[in-house]
Order: structure tokens, then C-alpha cells, then sequence
């Protein structure tokens, strides 16, 4: 891992409330976790940077190494990393994420979040 990765990553999380590391883009996800990541945050209408971590391997494995964590989507909101695709969407579904948003003040859609747990209840 090259230092060099280590300070983009670290520059792009302090810089943005909420960061969202993934494989494609918000518009295009290329895999199906970085996808309903993205889906979540799109629906709540949560303002998000998007890495995609496809288009610079030393990303891809620095993301890895700075979290600790093995896989892709990672998301963080003011600096902290939240979690992967399956603590997203235990979050949402239990109302953690809208409380993590509110105590961070990130604005999101509370009624989105609402119906996303009306869907999967």
C-alpha cells in the first residue's frame, strides 16, 4: 500500500460528510453490494462522494488496509467507517443509519427511510 493511496483516502473522508467506497459509480454501480449501497443512499437522498475503486487498484487495496476491513462497498460518514453492505443494511432497516445521520447532521429523507422499512418488514 502506498502512502500516497493512504493520504487520498484519508483526504477524501475528511473532506466529505458521507463517502461511499465502491465498485462503479452512484449512477453505474458494477457489483450488487456496491449497488444496493448506492440504492440506499440514492433513495434517502443522502449527498454522497463516490470512489470508484475499480478505477485505481492502489484505492482498491488501500481502502482494505485504512479501514481494516476486507470487502467493498465501505462507507463512512464525517470520517468514521460505518460499515459494509450488510451492516448498511441492518442499519437501515433498524433506523440506526437515519440516527447516525441526524447526530452527524447529514441530511436525508426521512419518509425514504421509513418506506424501506415498511418494504422489508
Amino acid at each position: 500500500m502506498t502512502n500516497d493511496a493512504q493520504t487520498q483516502i484519508k483526504d477524501t473522508v475528511t473532506a466529505n460528510d458521507v463517502v461511499l467506497f465502491m465498485k462503479g459509480t452512484s449512477d453505474a454501480p458494477q457489483c450488487g453490494f456496491s449497488s444496493r449501497v448506492a440504492g440506499v443512499l440514492n433513495y434517502m437522498g443522502v449527498a454522497y462522494k463516490d470512489v470508484n475503486v475499480l478505477a485505481d487498484e492502489a484505492i482498491r487495496q488501500g481502502i482494505k488496509d485504512y479501514s481494516d476491513w476486507p470487502t467493498i462497498p465501505q462507507l463512512y460518514v464525517k470520517g468514521e467507517f460505518v460499515g459494509g453492505c450488510d451492516i448498511i443494511t441492518e442499519m437501515t432497516l433498524s433506523g440506526e443509519l437515519d440516527q447516525m445521520f441526524e447526530q452527524n447532521g447529514v441530511t436525508y429523507d426521512k419518509d425514504a427511510a421509513e418506506k424501506i422499512r415498511e418494504a422489508n418488514a
